[in-house]
């Protein structure tokens, strides 16, 4: 949601035993918000700023905390991008004897981590700053012993471009690890593999596609408790050059992975019989993710659509609970999904489906789903309004650049005047007929009064 600077002082100023704040993909603020909340907020324990849209204008606020602030627990301003006062930040985590989670951005050092860490060995979670070897002053031998006595720590992020070099740094903490976050260090295939000979306890690991699927089987060797996997792109424009990881790692890491439960994978290439594998080997997933980053890309060996691969997903995975689908899909690939994944409660479509009947099948046949994200799909009016007697028992449904006109989304209003029917309008000069996006949620308080001048409620 968007978030003022006027909103962030009003909250700092008008509740005076205020203590936590966390603030995900918002954005509409600066950190002049975050200067009124290290001011005003004696009390606070939690600051968590992650992945905003934030106008970063820089550290000073961090200064704005009081002498007296001893109470924070949790802080975080990783995606932050200017410079800190690491004088100002050394003062607080000292003062802080119950901070538990700490995670900086990319301009503290490793240097300046390794005075952090010295005042708090009670950490559990940790985001380091940068490993760029330009911005370290010592040898590696000095850094050593820099984890020693971070016995608690079972979360590790950040390293951010992270070398061969000082990799070996963290290696003290990682056999206490459950949740291992590399997807801001560009590791390459033999540099994870080393690290991971390490880390037998993880339950948590997120990637760049970089390490190749290499990278990927010694995922498959080396964590054996594994229940979440997420390989993000590290350069989702980069067509010709990198192919990044294939169908042949995520193989690799079902196998050597039979606890896993959730996953998100991007990848220019996939198989429906290696996802038919990957199912078998994988009985018990609840998420399951597949970006086939290039729109309706077929099984890249047989041609054929990517029907049965999914298929092979919701027949195999009875307990799946979310779903994103990709690659090219004809209506088969929902007729199936509305005959099995009974208990599904997101699904995520792009791109996908032959006709109206690939929504129908859906809503019809996924009695526990809650919220539906549909957009560049050709379905229409049918569509949506096959969902009459559905949506009031689901959370949302969202549908963008279908087929969809104002017609139809009136008369679902009309139809359901319990349910809350947006129409964002596009820009001026568009088709006024069509609903470019939709937006469709049920709600006990009615129309939402704050709507932005672009939302039309009906």
């Amino acid at each position: 949601m968007a978030v003022s600077d006027e909103s962030l002082e009003f909250l700092a100023t008008s509740f005076h035993g205020f203590k936590a704040l966390s603030l995900l993909s918002c954005d509409g603020f600066s950190t002049d918000g975050l200067k009124a909340i290290a001011s005003h907020c004696k009390n606070l324990t939690e600051l968590d700023i992650q992945e905003n849209g934030i106008d970063d204008l820089g550290g000073h606020w961090l200064r704005c905390f009081p002498e007296s602030q001893k109470s924070i627990e949790v802080l975080n301003f990783a995606s932050l991008n200017s410079e800190v006062s690491f004088d100002a930040l050394e003062k607080l985590v000292c003062r802080c004897k119950s901070l538990r989670v700490l995670k900086v951005n990319r301009n503290i050092s490793l240097d300046q981590l390794q005075k952090l860490l010295l005042h708090c060995p009670q950490l559990m979670e940790l985001g380091t700053g940068t490993f760029m070897q330009e911005l370290i002053s010592g040898p590696v031998t000095e850094f050593k012993n820099m984890f020693s006595n971070c016995r608690k720590l079972v979360t590790l992020s950040g390293l951010w471009d992270a070398t061969p070099l000082y990799l070996p740094v963290i290696y003290p903490v990682c056999a206490t690890l459950t949740f291992l976050n590399l997807s801001y260090a560009t590791l390459q295939s033999g540099e994870l593999a080393n690290l991971l000979t390490h880390c037998r306890s993880l339950r948590r690991l997120w990637l760049l596609d970089t390490v190749g699927d290499k990278g990927l089987e010694a995922v498959g060797s080396c964590c054996p408790l594994l229940e979440e996997l997420r390989v993000f792109p590290a350069d989702p424009f980069d067509q010709e050059i990198f192919l990044g990881v294939t169908e042949s790692g995520f193989v690799s890491v079902s196998r050597g992975c039979p606890k896993l439960r959730y996953v998100l994978y991007f990848c220019r290439q996939m198989t429906n019989a290696a996802v038919a594998t990957i199912a078998r080997n994988c009985p018990d997933f609840t998420h399951f993710r597949l970006c086939i980053m290039n729109p309706g890309q077929p099984d890249y060996l047989t041609k054929e659509p990517m029907d049965e691969a999914f298929g092979a997903i919701v027949k195999t995975c009875t307990k799946l609970q979310r779903l994103a689908v990709s690659g090219l899909l004809t209506d088969r690939t929902f007729e199936y999904i509305g005959q099995h994944a009974k208990n599904l409660e997101t699904l995520s479509v792009a791109f996908a489906g032959s006709s109206d009947l690939a929504m129908e099948c859906v809503l019809k046949g996924c009695p526990k789903l809650r919220k539906l994200e549909i957009r560049d799909c050709p379905f229409g009016n049918a569509a949506l309004l096959s969902g009459l007697t559905k949506y009031e028992s689901m959370r949302s449904l969202w549908m963008s650049a279908c087929n969809v006109t104002m017609n139809a989304c009136r008369m679902l209003a009309r139809e359901k005047p319990r349910l809350n029917v947006e129409v964002m309008r596009d820009e001026e000069g568009s088709d006024d007929s069509q609903a470019h996006k939709v937006y469709v949620y049920r709600s006990v308080a009615g129309p939402r009064r704050d709507a932005p001048p672009f939302v039309l409620t009906l």
